[in-house]
């Protein structure tokens, strides 16, 4: 099984080449034209994390994530989500790599294989960066009025966390 696994990446990449083949794609042009586009990429998120990753820890300097947790942590317990995420919680919705750098600190302080590590991730990989969403989309769609959109999709990323959190405490409790 494992040799199988090995394989599907070199045999996915020749049947892309094979059906580009052909369909008349010039294979070289397209595998250019899409690296430039993931640096184009790369260099409009490097000033963002480069940003992100100083305030994030200036924001863990000045206490004021544990601050909040002791404020939140009797909420917390009560909705069954482990105190030590409240930073993940603050800044998903706000900033996708800022909640990937603070669910990679608590996977680091406590283990892939912890409760808390386990619901950091699972919290992560099922909720979505609200703010940057709804920025992104409505100013496409030229919508000046949000109206109801972010208290909704708030509401829905804290039943993401409550439920992500009592389903990594049924799986793993």
């Amino acid at each position: 099984m494992k040799s199988l696994l090995d394989l599907m990446a070199p045999v996915l990449i020749c049947c892309v080449c094979i059906v580009a083949a052909f369909r008349g794609v010039d294979i070289y042009e397209a595998m250019v034209c899409g690296a430039k586009k993931g640096l184009r990429v790369v260099l409009d998120i490097l000033p963002a994390l480069i940003v992100l990753f100083p305030a994030i820890s200036i924001l863990r300097a000045s206490g004021l994530p544990e601050l909040l947790c002791r404020l939140l942590s009797p909420v917390f317990g009560l909705l069954g989500i482990p105190e030590e995420t409240a930073l993940l919680l603050l800044l998903r919705p706000m900033s996708g790599s800022g909640a990937l750098a603070a669910a990679a600190e608590l996977i680091g302080q406590y283990g892939a294989d912890s409760l808390i590590g386990r619901t950091a991730a699972v919290m992560i990989g099922s909720s979505e960066t609200t703010f940057y969403v709804i920025a992104v989309y409505f100013a496409a769609a030229g919508v000046k009025n949000s109206r109801w959109a972010v208290p909704a999709a708030l509401c829905a990323d804290l039943a993401c966390f409550i439920s992500s959190a009592w389903v990594c405490q049924l799986l793993w409790g």
